[in-house]
């Protein structure tokens, strides 16, 4: 079934569980120092596997890759680079927090800029996530390093980034007054995510030879390789052409709010497959993150005429 015709709550549901694997998957392939794999090739390895992916789908439809731009690759690069550079300093759980919690900021902010404004429901469950976030940072034992922070912030900024330009991208090619416009059909998110993700690959590659040069000699184990490849394939490649397909259907402060539920799905994923621990501050933050999702998507009730 082409994305276009899959109902908006099953394409959501199924990106944010990509969302949720590429924080384990990239924790579990970094974790202990990064033995397994470095940052760079992490990274890498990831982008040009969910390429290779895309395009070989494309492919057996009879199309190619276009429709992206270099603007788009530069920040799906910029939070991928972040995303594997920080989690060798943070867990799944935390790292989902502080990824989403900027994703949230940044997409919010530019709907209040373009006029969209939140139900009062909406309103209260944007403070409630973003208490949920202010419990995380709070200083203490648990609070997350702050490189790896700074890091997974610059990540969130530029994830923000990408999804409000595919949004745009797809609700302008439906505007316009050239009649040319008005008949032209949305970009194809498959074909768009996959020349995105072609054209980010030649900064990966930047990425790993500076950091060849100047931080540390490339490894890779068999298992991390892996992780890599499923990360890139699977949760990065076919889960952002979802998200690319939901975008158009959502709002931008819609789009924002619902990615926070991605933390507590990570959190638990983390929990029981990797064997994180679980403290009461994620505990909390994750039980605030989740009720103001549920508050800020609440539809209004229809006021009744006399």
């Amino acid at each position: 079934m082409p994305p276009g015709r899959i109902p908006v709550p099953l394409l959501v549901s199924l990106a944010l569980l990509g969302f949720a694997g590429n924080s384990l998957l990239c924790r579990a392939a970094l974790a202990d120092g990064a033995a397994r794999i470095d940052p760079a090739t992490f990274t890498t390895v990831r982008l040009a596997s969910g390429a290779a992916t895309l395009v070989l789908l494309l492919l057996a439809r009879g199309a190619r890759p276009h429709e992206g731009t270099f603007r788009s690759a530069f920040a799906l690069f910029a939070y991928a680079a972040g995303f594997s550079l920080a989690y060798v300093r943070m867990g799944a759980g935390i790292g989902a927090l502080v990824l989403f919690g900027c994703v949230q900021t940044t997409m919010l902010g530019a709907g209040l800029f373009r006029g969209e404004r939140p139900s009062a429901s909406g309103w209260i469950g944007l403070a409630l996530a973003l208490g949920g976030l202010l419990v995380l940072a709070a200083p203490g034992a648990t609070a997350p390093d702050p490189v790896g922070a700074l890091l997974m912030a610059t990540a969130g900024v530029a994830w923000g980034i990408y999804s409000l330009r595919g949004r745009s991208a797809q609700n302008h090619s439906t505007l316009g007054g050239s009649a040319r416009t008005s008949r032209a059909a949305p970009p194809n998110p498959l074909v768009a995510t996959a020349d995105n993700f072609v054209r980010a690959v030649p900064l990966t590659l930047a990425l790993s030879l500076a950091s060849a040069v100047f931080l540390e000699i490339p490894r890779a184990t068999p298992r991390g390789l892996l992780l890599a490849i499923a990360s890139g394939a699977l949760t990065s490649g076919v889960g952002y052409s979802l998200w690319y397909a939901a975008l158009p259907r959502l709002t931008a402060i819609r789009a924002a709010v619902v990615q926070l539920l991605v933390p507590v799905l990570a959190t638990a994923g983390s929990v029981l497959l990797l064997g994180e621990r679980l403290t009461p501050r994620i505990v909390l933050a994750g039980a605030m993150l989740a009720a103001g999702v549920l508050l800020a998507l609440r539809k209004p009730r229809a006021v009744k005429e006399a």
